[in-house]
C-alpha cells in the first residue's frame, strides 16, 4: 500500500529535489504540495521556476499548488517533507505536527532541541524514539524528525566509522557548493573568481549537530558525544557537492589502512533510497572531487579519500551532494525509516 505523502515549500530549490527524489518512487506517492500564498492555486509548472537537471514529471506539473496550512492540506497524506526556510518552518511545522501530521524536515529550526530525533538512519536510526518523548512533552499526536546539515551529514558517517579508535577530537575546514544557499544565495559577482571564508551559522550546526548524531540515546535523551568538534565553513564556486578536509584525533593507534577499512565496512540500511555503501573509500589521493564523485550512489553515497596519518590521529577528505544526500534525500530517507519502523 503505497504511502500519501506531500511537500511543504515545493517550489523551491530543495522542493524541486524532493519531487525529482520521488517521482517513481516504491513507497511514497505524492499527493500535496504546497508553498507561499502568491503560488497557492496555480498549477505546480506556473508556480515553479523549475532548475533540477530532469524534467518536472508530468503528473506533477499539473497539480495545483495549496497553502502551506493544515486546513489546506488533505486529511489523508500520511508524511509531509518540509523544505521550508528556517524562520518560516518554525511558525508553521508546530502547526501541522498539532493536526497530527509526521514531519520529516529538512528545515533547521530546532534540530538541536533535545526531544526531536535528529537522524541520520544509518547512523543513529534509534533516535527516533525521541517521538514518544516529544509526543508526551508538548502534547501533539504528529512528529516531528530532522535531518542535519548539509556539511554535517558529509562528516558525520565517517566519523561514525573512526568512533571505534576513540573519537576525541575533530577540526574540519568545508569548501561548500554555491547550491547550498539556494539559487539566489550567493550572487555570480560574489563567488566567481573568489572564495567565501564563511556561511554564517555553519560552524555552529556542525560542531553541534555532528555531537548529537553520534550521542548516546537511553530512552529518554541524548547525550552528547564527547568529542571537540571545530568547524571552519567556506564557500567555493562549485555548483554541487561539499568537499571537507577533517582532521581526527583518536584515543588508540590506527593506521590508515585501519580507517579505511572501518569506512568501507561501515553498514548501510535497508532503505530504498540507501546506497549499497554508505561510504566509498578512494586509494587515489586526487579523490574525492565534487565534479567526479558527487552523484556516486544516486548522490546518496559519501566518498572519502585522502587518509594519512597524523600525531594524534588520521586526516581525509570527505564529499556528499548537498542537495541530495545533504537535503532532500536525507529527509527522504528519514521518511523511510518512519515507515520502516512503523511510525506513520
Amino acid at each position: 500500500m503505497a504511502v500519501r505523502v506531500g511537500i511543504l515549500g515545493a517550489t523551491g530549490a530543495v522542493g524541486q529535489r524532493f519531487i525529482q527524489l520521488l517521482d517513481d518512487h516504491p513507497t511514497f506517492e505524492l499527493a500535496a504540495l504546497t508553498a507561499s500564498e502568491e503560488s497557492a492555486g496555480k498549477r505546480y509548472d506556473e508556480a515553479a521556476k523549475w532548475r533540477v537537471n530532469t524534467p518536472i514529471p508530468d503528473d506533477v506539473a499539473a497539480m495545483e499548488v495549496g497553502s502551506t496550512d493544515p486546513a489546506a492540506v488533505p486529511d489523508d497524506i500520511d508524511l509531509l517533507f518540509s523544505s521550508l526556510p528556517s524562520s518560516v518552518a518554525a511558525e508553521v511545522e508546530p502547526a501541522f505536527l498539532e493536526a497530527g501530521y509526521v514531519v520529516s524536515s529538512n528545515s533547521s529550526n530546532d534540530r538541536m532541541a533535545p526531544d526531536v530525533p535528529l537522524t541520520i538512519p544509518e547512523i543513529n536510526p534509534e533516535h527516533l524514539d525521541l517521538i514518544e518523548v516529544q509526543r508526551d512533552e508538548r502534547g501533539w499526536d504528529g512528529a516531528l524528525v530532522k535531518n542535519p546539515n548539509c556539511s554535517t551529514i558529509t562528516m558525520v558517517p565517517t566519523l561514525a566509522a573512526l568512533d571505534q579508535f576513540g573519537l576525541e577530537r575533530v577540526d574540519v575546514t568545508t569548501l561548500q557548493a554555491v547550491s547550498g544557499a539556494g539559487y539566489d544565495g550567493v550572487t555570480s559577482m560574489e563567488i566567481i573568481d573568489n572564495a567565501i571564508p564563511h556561511i554564517g551559522g555553519e560552524d555552529e550546526k556542525m560542531e553541534t549537530e555532528s555531537r548529537k548524531l553520534l550521542g548516546s540515546f537511553d530512552g529518554a535523551e541524548v547525550a552528547l558525544h564527547g568529542a571537540e568538534v571545530n568547524a571552519s565553513c567556506n564557500r567555493i564556486p562549485t555548483l554541487d557537492g561539499h568537499l571537507e578536509s577533517v582532521f581526527a584525533d583518536l584515543a588508540d593507534d590506527a593506521s590508515p589502512e585501519d580507517v579505511a577499512a572501518a569506512m568501507r565496512e561501515y553498514p548501510g540500511v535497508d532503505l530504498p533510497s540507501a546506497p549499497e555503501q554508505l561510504i566509498h573509500v578512494f586509494e587515489d589521493e586526487f579523490r574525492p572531487q565534487p565534479r567526479l564523485d558527487r552523484d556516486r550512489g544516486d548522490g546518496m553515497q559519501i566518498s572519502a579519500g585522502g587518509i594519512q596519518s597524523t600525531d594524534h590521529g588520521v586526516k581525509y577528505n570527505c564529499l556528499a551532494h548537498n542537495t541530495i544526500r545533504g537535503a532532500a534525500g536525507a529527509s527522504v530517507l528519514n521518511g523511510e525509516l518512519l515507515a520502516q519502523e512503523g511510525w506513520i
